[in-house]
């Protein structure tokens, strides 16, 4: 991992590499992703309070920014709308369990996207790149049938409706929308969605499915469909709805 003071390039125009500055106050966290990161061809500085993250988005001129959104010293939402008053770099807020209100603020004050926090380098990679490269990193918006999903608003629509999801809820159906007409297992929803390998958990994502369903009105389990002793597959009910022989 670069230490911020020692970074050996701060023109963007002339690194060969993305830097991608992290703020967050877990040390052990941000090395493990950093050691991943470096592999995948990203240079990593990290910092552990607002106060530091300010300083060196200056410094260093990353090409993104990863704040927590338990960040010390300058908050997460604070920092966000320094950054703003100076800079366009693009602004990722990592977010867990209880962090949903931050993420709403993060977003309106000018947060690029939110992330899961602990971080995944899949989630992570095409922002990343898509930034060094003048890019967009990924489809800012999947749609299937009468469900839109903005990854980077932290926004679902249903039939064209704001629909409120907490953040568990949204990172599930965010996963099943990205694999729409597959069946994905248990197993791949725990580790990709709850970043865990644990198998007795799986009556964690039963309970998840039904208050997704609930909000998104699935009453029929028509969008959301499990399958039985597997796992479960989103599917575009519109396309259910239509007659036999309509194109």
């Amino acid at each position: 991992m670069t230490q911020p003071q020692t970074a050996p390039e701060v023109n963007g125009d002339s690194r060969t590499a993305p830097l991608l500055l992290v703020a967050d106050p877990e040390t052990s966290l941000v090395q493990g992703l950093a050691d991943a990161l470096e592999r995948e061809g990203v240079e990593v500085a990290g910092v552990t309070d607002g106060a530091q993250a300010l300083l060196q988005a200056g410094a260093l001129q990353p090409d993104v920014v990863l704040v927590s959104a338990s960040l010390p010293v300058i908050g997460a939402v604070e920092f966000v709308r320094a950054v703003r008053l100076a800079r366009t770099v693009p602004v990722l807020l990592g977010v867990g369990e209880g962090h949903a209100e931050q993420a709403v603020q993060a977003l309106a004050a000018g947060a690029t996207a939110c992330v899961a926090r602990p971080y995944r380098v899949p989630e992570l990679l095409p922002l990343v790149h898509g930034a060094f490269s003048g890019e967009p990193g990924g489809r800012r918006t999947l749609v299937v049938g009468r469900v839109e999903l903005d990854v980077h608003a932290y926004l679902v629509r249903v039939d064209g409706r704001a629909v409120h999801l907490p953040l568990r809820e949204f990172e599930l159906l965010h996963y099943l929308m990205r694999n729409a007409h597959r069946t994905v297992t248990r197993e791949q929803i725990m580790r990709h969605v709850w970043n865990s390998t644990e198998t007795t958990s799986t009556n964690t994502i039963a309970v998840h499915v039904k208050r997704l369903r609930a909000r998104l009105g699935d009453t029929d389990d028509r969008l959301i469909q499990t399958v039985r002793g597997v796992g479960y597959r989103l599917v575009d009910r519109t396309a259910q709805d239509r007659p036999v022989g309509t194109p």
